[in-house]
């Protein structure tokens, strides 16, 4: 193996209590139910597909501009929300472990379908740390399309064969064996059927270099 391809959210940070409070706002706003159940459903989805999960509850059909507009009004919310990420954010024993990785080696990729992963990635710290980045901004398919983790690995130059992709979700999982690659699962996706290599904490990838 050559390379290393992270998903992003819910695997370098955790930013998933950030598009809980936007989608809870926006759905508060038109009167739709929502949960943190519901929201578990969108772990690793499109935005106007986690929209269109949200809006499964409303009581009328809502029109294309409608539906943009809702989008982009969640969007807002999450990025001012995502203003307060630190470094400090960074989940434990990553940038040490990245580190190591780098030593031996490796390269390093990120395959995210968020379209602010830039943002992201500068709030951490991370801006131009990655080898290559692939995200919502570069694919017409998220997950679990492989599309992301294909144009991350072309962008390595790669094969998917040589390549990890490291997971939190069953969708990402997904993706990651669509395209050929071999997929490691923490946090929920660590226990799915189709993960190669489970892991509990992101340290553990030490344990493959």
């Amino acid at each position: 193996m050559k390379a290393f391809i992270f998903d992003l959210d819910g695997v370098i940070v955790g930013t998933d209590e950030y598009h809980y409070l936007a989608w809870k706002q926006v759905a508060s706003e038109e009167n739709i139910y929502f949960d943190k159940k519901i929201n578990d459903r969108l772990r690793g989805v499109s935005r106007m597909e986690s929209l269109d999960i949200v809006l499964e509850r409303a009581d009328r059909e809502y029109t294309p501009e409608e539906k943009q507009i809702l989008a982009e009004k969640k969007n807002d919310i999450y990025k001012i929300l995502l203003a307060n990420l630190t470094p400090g954010d960074r989940f434990e024993g990553v940038t040490e472990t990245l580190e190591e990785i780098r030593k031996k080696g490796y390269k390093i990729a990120i395959g995210s379908s968020s379209k602010n992963t830039p943002f992201i990635l500068e709030r951490l710290g991370y801006r131009n740390y990655f080898d290559a980045v692939s995200d919502g901004n570069n694919i017409k398919h998220s997950k679990p399309d492989p599309e992301v983790f294909l144009k991350a690995a072309e962008m390595l130059q790669l094969d998917p064969s040589d390549c990890y992709v490291v997971e939190d979700a069953e969708s990402g999982i997904d993706a990651a064996k669509a395209g050929k690659f071999t997929a490691i699962g923490i946090g929920p996706a660590a226990g799915y059927v189709k993960t190669d290599i489970p892991i509990s904490h992101f340290s553990d990838l030490l344990k493959l270099i």
